[in-house]
């Protein structure tokens, strides 16, 4: 019996009601655009069903990948032989406390930047643009505009397959550029974020979030579909600056471009496939390294 035989007779006995979707195409649930068909997309609503998704992977022999808000990801173009857990429907938001949110790990931090806006706690200013979840976010440390995710997260409730669910606290999370604890532990599934925020005027903390998200309008290619940022920041060099001198900007593969607007993105600029994106983040490695002598690392995550 295939695994997702088994996994579809598992969910009948014990989730019946839970939403599950045959040969869902990734390219529908990823800001790229891009992606082939999951064998089984799930999507729970909260902890315990995430929970049991993963107990009957491991019974199934199914190998899980979570995703959030699918935006600094690429799937391949042939899809994936897997169960993808979507967590879009483990949304919620609630004060957790004085000056304290939490979220759960698919609330977009759009979403998780306006109801702080709304109840006058700053401090996520810097995030309301940022085109990702709360989970994802705090994996990677997200940021922008001098703010990350280690400068407001109290902690994280985290689900270890070896232990089960362990409160992080921010000082335990390793946090580095673009990096966590969890970025070294793939197994381990966010659940939610608490963040620790301070007094503000809902105003001024409004005004703050447009004009952050006006700025990001006016330098990056929003217009288009893209992973944010395709590369990683090299120590003591910008990677838009070391592809824009190499040459890149416009370097156009298929239906993937090194965007005009900003060359640290890759854009899909109509009918981009994933060879096209990797073709091109591999050429423009090339000459960047041929150039400047700087290997770039990619900020997306490549799933296969």
């Amino acid at each position: 019996m295939r695994w997702y035989e088994l996994f579809d007779k598992k969910l009948g006995d014990y989730l019946p009601d839970l939403t599950v979707l045959t040969e869902e195409p990734l390219a529908n649930h990823t800001s790229f655009r891009i992606g082939g068909p999951a064998r089984r997309m799930a999507f729970p609503q909260n902890a315990e069903q995430l929970v049991l998704l993963l107990n009957f992977a491991q019974e199934c022999g199914a190998a899980p990948y979570i995703l959030g808000n699918g935006t600094n990801v690429l799937f391949p173009d042939g899809g994936v032989d897997r169960l993808i857990i979507n967590t879009r429907d483990m949304a919620q938001i609630e004060l957790d406390g004085e000056n304290r949110i939490k979220a759960g790990a698919g609330a977009s931090l759009a979403r998780v930047a306006n109801f702080a806006c709304r109840q006058g706690l700053a401090g996520l200013e810097f995030a309301h643009g940022i085109p990702g979840s709360a989970g994802g976010a705090v994996c990677m440390n997200a940021g922008a505009y001098g703010g990350e995710m280690a400068q407001v997260l109290d902690g994280v409730s985290v689900l270890f397959p070896e232990t089960g669910v362990k409160y992080i606290s921010c000082a335990d999370m390793d946090f580095g550029y673009r990096r966590s604890l969890l970025t070294e532990r793939p197994d381990a599934v966010v659940l939610s974020a608490v963040f620790v925020l301070h007094d503000g005027e809902s105003a001024a903390i409004r005004a703050q979030m447009e004009e952050l998200m006006a700025r990001r309008r006016a330098s990056q290619p929003l217009e288009y579909p893209s992973a944010g940022s395709t590369f990683k920041r090299p120590e003591g060099h910008f990677a838009g600056r070391l592809i824009e001198e190499a040459g890149c900007k416009g370097l156009t593969i298929g239906g993937a471009q090194v965007s005009q607007k900003h060359a640290g993105f890759v854009i899909n600029v109509g009918g981009a496939s994933c060879a096209d994106v990797l073709a091109l983040m591999a050429e423009v490695q090339h000459r960047v390294k041929e150039r400047s002598g700087v290997l770039l690392e990619p900020e997306v995550r490549i799933v296969k």
